[in-house]
């Protein structure tokens, strides 16, 4: 690893330097004002509809018939001759776009006059793909010109271009429709102007796009699904206003670079990323408002030396299969919400030359993870919660509100070790056992002495169910984290015949041998000699005379009069004719109503 010493000092100067370029860049592209650029959007618009042209700027039928214009108004003379029309259309597109510009400050265009198209400034031609014998215009590069303008129709002459440069300019208004008849454009770049609107769909509709680059305009909305299905090698949408989630198409791009840097994107990380592990070497979510735990699936970037998700909102531990990067160069995940350990199979990665988990909320780092002179990572862990023992960290009181609510991404939405939607295992709901039901012996119902004919038998009662207890006791409920779902609990229905009782219910048992019934009902027994219940159910306990029960089960209550027992026990229901039972499991009561005939049977000592 020696082989990275000398590279550190460079690398910081040369990061340094691009970032005063990129100052500058955009210093100058912002020059125009508001206003002006309010100004050339509208010349935009009211110059396609004189043209005959739709708002979303595709070109007029009869454009090539008109008569051509040199920037000076004047019309072309009629002995002007090109070597091809593809030269004369280029000329017409050029003569156009000269005529709508608002400034050159720089008088980088002073020179497109005449035929001669290919002495044009920043106009390069070459041969034709499909014909060697033809010279045409194959790309436009006015980067860094300060040209104020827009981009007319017309452009969509220019059918020749391999590759179209305007970045660090003052355009405005919107990509015209009439570009996608670039059907051999490579490069697309218009970044670092003032291109306004939805996302350029018209840069979807360019068939061998490779390159496309519209960072640091004013596009807004929401990111299209069908931009990651394209096959581009770069893909550039950072400084913008998009916002949204990023499309879970993600994963079907065949990108190399990716980045989502100074947007307003929400949501989850898609899982999909780990798809791109073939191709995929940069990938940047700067400074957005990305929510969540990083998914497992980054892990799988075997080839990626570059993952930056600093300046989120991500929750969680820092996953450990992050060690699975090999290639790792650079890792910033500072400036989120992450909690738990940095582990130093992260810090010992064979290529790490930059890793920065700075204000976070991490508890304890591994010890190649610590920074240090001898170190031959850069690492910077200031402003989390490590302790007195390494400088610069959160305070007690700054830590707590954080660490007192761990985020288990074992079953967090956004992690996980499947890019598809479907629950994991530990999300599905609980099926109940398939138990068959366990029937206590016959109970004799005794006819009351001396009636001369038997008792009728007493009507069946449906079940006494009290008010639901407050959501927040029932002490039988999981509980989850902000981005959980509550677990499912089992589920099943319990019925008797005269003297049966029968029932699953989730994996316990009821047996009712003569004079006894033992339940289940939260995590304790219920068991019933001749005359005495005593039991613990749940967290409660419940305790009995002859004749009379009270208790409280897990979170919910228990009482009773005599002859009546109420309990809440976890969403079963159990009824019985001559000895009534009904309950529901952890949101109702149990309530048992026993004719008079079977209590005096049973304080008589007879069985029932």
């Amino acid at each position: 690893m020696d082989h990275r010493g000398p590279l550190l000092p460079d690398g910081r100067r040369l990061a340094a330097a691009l970032l005063l370029l990129l100052a500058a860049c955009l210093s100058s592209a912002r020059a125009v004002t508001s206003e002006e650029a309010s100004y050339i959007a509208q010349r935009q618009l009211l110059a396609m509809s004189e043209a005959g042209v739709g708002e979303d700027g595709d070109l007029p039928a009869d454009l090539e018939s008109r008569p051509c214009l040199e920037f000076d108004g004047k019309a072309a003379t009629a002995n002007m001759t090109f070597p091809n029309d593809r030269l004369r259309r280029a000329y017409i597109g050029l003569q156009a776009w000269r005529k709508a510009f608002y400034s050159d400050p720089k008088n980088f265009t002073s020179d497109w006059v005449g035929a001669d198209v290919c002495s044009y400034n920043g106009v390069v031609c070459a041969q034709a793909q499909d014909d060697a014998k033809a010279t045409v215009v194959a790309g436009i590069d006015l980067n860094g010109a300060d040209i104020a303008g827009y981009l007319p129709p017309e452009l969509g002459l220019l059918t020749d271009l391999a590759f179209f440069h305007i970045n660090t300019n003052r355009f405005c208004g919107i990509i015209p429709k009439s570009m996608s008849r670039l059907t051999i454009l490579w490069e697309f770049d218009v970044s670092n102007n003032r291109f306004v609107g939805p996302f350029p769909y018209v840069c979807l509709e360019m068939p061998t796009l490779k390159y496309l680059d519209i960072r640091f305009n004013e596009f807004e909305g929401e990111l299209p699904p069908a931009l990651f299905d394209k096959p581009y090698d770069a893909i550039f949408v950072n400084s913008n206003r998009f916002v949204g989630p990023i499309p879970e198409t993600i994963g079907n791009s065949t990108a190399s670079v990716v980045v989502f840097a100074n947007n307003k994107f929400v949501g989850c990380i898609p899982k999909s990323i780990g798809r791109m592990a073939k191709t995929l070497d940069e990938i940047i979510f700067l400074n957005n408002t990305l929510e969540g735990c990083m998914p497992l699936e980054i892990g799988m970037l075997t080839n990626t030396t570059v993952v930056d998700v600093s300046g989120n909102g991500l929750v969680g531990s820092l996953p450990k299969e992050i060690s699975g990067c090999s290639k790792l160069e650079q890792l910033d995940v500072s400036r989120n919400v992450l909690t738990g350990v940095v582990h130093e199979a992260i810090c010992e990665l064979p290529m790490l030359v930059n890793f920065s988990y700075a204000s976070n909320f991490f508890e304890s780092e591994s010890s190649p993870c610590m920074p240090s002179d001898k170190s031959e990572v850069n690492l910077d862990d200031a402003n989390n919660c490590l302790g007195a023992l390494r400088p610069a960290q959160k305070t007690t009181l700054q830590c707590a509100p954080v660490l007192a609510r761990p985020v288990d991404c074992n079953k967090h939405v956004c992690a996980g070790s499947h890019p598809t939607t479907t629950p994991s295992p530990d999300r599905k709901q609980a099926s109940p056992p398939a138990l068959s039901p366990i029937i206590g012996p016959a109970m004799e119902i005794p006819t009351p002495a001396p009636a001369p004919a038997p008792a009728p038998e007493p009507a069946v009662l449906g079940p006494i169910v009290g008010p639901l207890p407050p959501k927040d006791e029932y002490a039988g409920a999981s509980t989850t984290d902000a981005h959980e779902g509550a677990s499912a609990t089992h589920t099943g229905v319990l019925s008797a015949t005269p003297c049966e009782i029968s029932s699953p219910a989730g994996s316990s048992e009821l047996s009712t041998p003569s004079g006894e019934v033992s339940s289940p009902a939260g995590t304790g027994p219920l068991s019933t000699t001749t005359s005495e219940i005593s039991p613990t159910t749940g967290t409660g306990e419940l305790s009995t005379t002859s004749g009379q029960v009270s208790s409280t089960t897990r979170a919910g209550l228990l009482s009773t009069t005599p002859g009546e027992i109420s309990s809440p026990a976890c969403s079963s229901e159990l009824s019985t004719t001559s000895c009534e039972i009904s309950s529901t499991t952890c949101t109702s009561e149990l309530s048992t109503t026993c004719t008079e005939e079977a209590s005096a049977n049973r304080n008589t000592g007879n069985p029932t």
